[in-house]
């Protein structure tokens, strides 16, 4: 998942002062930071080391990355003005440090790279918002009271994501991530009537890698979304992957889906949790094994070496 290695000692020598975002926008240091859990963990794939709201931040709208608190903007979106404020832009210019990045990784990378990006809702939640929220009351108002602005602010967002994926593909990403983080909050209609076409319009502009789709929480959204076009739906802990495998018809692959609070048990108890969830699988092909969200910094990077190498050996022998 993002920011798989920033438990890691090697990271926060890497990472620096400031920011995220002056990490992300440093080719150098976001190219190090990403190959620095695939040199621990011999991993199977790299994810570029980047935010979901470093292309909105690119924009020039007005949000930024306060550290301990996560994304913030002074002036949140709040009418059809503020869609000014969320111009189309080339990525090529906009985006150039993070093409550089991945056009480094790829020429060092033995492994496939995947790139990403953050699904309209979860961005106009931060947008809207204005900050992290645990209910998120004012995206859900404007979105059931304005459908028209809602769906011009999704649209305009979708756009965003596009080019934002589409560049990176350009330079060599094997495959994209669409992150939906607190789609988990919506009743299934409205994850409907208001979510599912704006990332079904995303997901249909990269039919030439695979894609994969990942929420928190999302276990009653499941079913919708394996119909939106992704080729991968991530499965947190809460839903047993058999459970997840019932609800997206065998549509799909799944990833997933270790809880990473367990991991800070230590290795004798994360271990019959690994291969829970490996019985759990039960050999059905299409399954990634993965956490069920990111990687917390106090976790020891021993026991997530320990986690790749039992996955490697024992996934391996249930097919």
């Amino acid at each position: 998942m993002r920011q798989a290695g920033r438990s890691l000692p090697e990271y926060f020598g890497v990472r620096g002062e400031g920011t995220i975002l002056d990490a992300i926008r440093d080719p150098d240091r976001a190219t190090e930071i990403t190959l620095q859990p695939i040199r621990r963990y011999d991993v199977d794939a790299a994810i570029l080391f980047s935010d979901i709201i470093t292309p909105v931040w690119a924009t020039g709208f007005g949000i930024d990355i306060t550290p301990g608190l996560g994304p913030e903007c002074e002036r949140p979106f709040r009418t059809a003005d503020d869609l000014k404020r969320l111009p189309m832009f080339d990525p090529e210019t906009a985006l150039d440090f993070q093409t550089t990045t991945v056009k480094e990784l790829v020429s060092e990378l033995e492994v496939p790279l995947i790139g990403f990006a953050g699904a309209p809702f979860t961005l106009a939640a931060y947008l809207v918002e204005g900050r992290p929220s645990k209910n998120h009351d004012k995206v859900k108002s404007l979105m059931i009271s304005d459908p028209k602005l809602w769906d011009q602010l999704c649209e305009r967002l979708a756009d965003i994501a596009i080019a934002t994926l589409r560049a990176q593909v350009d330079a060599g990403a094997s495959a994209i991530q669409l992150f939906d983080s607190w789609a988990g909050t919506l009743h299934p209609d409205h994850y409907r009537r208001f979510v599912a076409p704006h990332s079904e319009r995303i997901m249909a502009a990269f039919t030439d890698v695979p894609r994969f789709h990942f929420g928190v929480n999302t276990g009653e959204l499941l079913d919708q979304m394996a119909d939106v076009g992704a080729d991968v739906v991530g499965v947190d802990w809460r839903t047993p992957l058999a459970t997840a495998r019932e609800r997206t018809g065998g549509k799909v692959a799944l990833q997933g889906n270790l809880d990473p609070t367990l991991c800070l048990a230590g290795w004798e108890a994360v271990k019959p949790e690994v291969r829970r969830i490996l019985a759990d699988n039960a050999g059905h092909p299409g399954h990634i094994f993965n956490l069920g969200h990111g990687v917390l910094p106090d976790i020891d990077p021993d026991v997530l070496a320990r986690v790749v190498d039992l996955v490697h050996a024992e996934g391996t022998a249930r097919g």
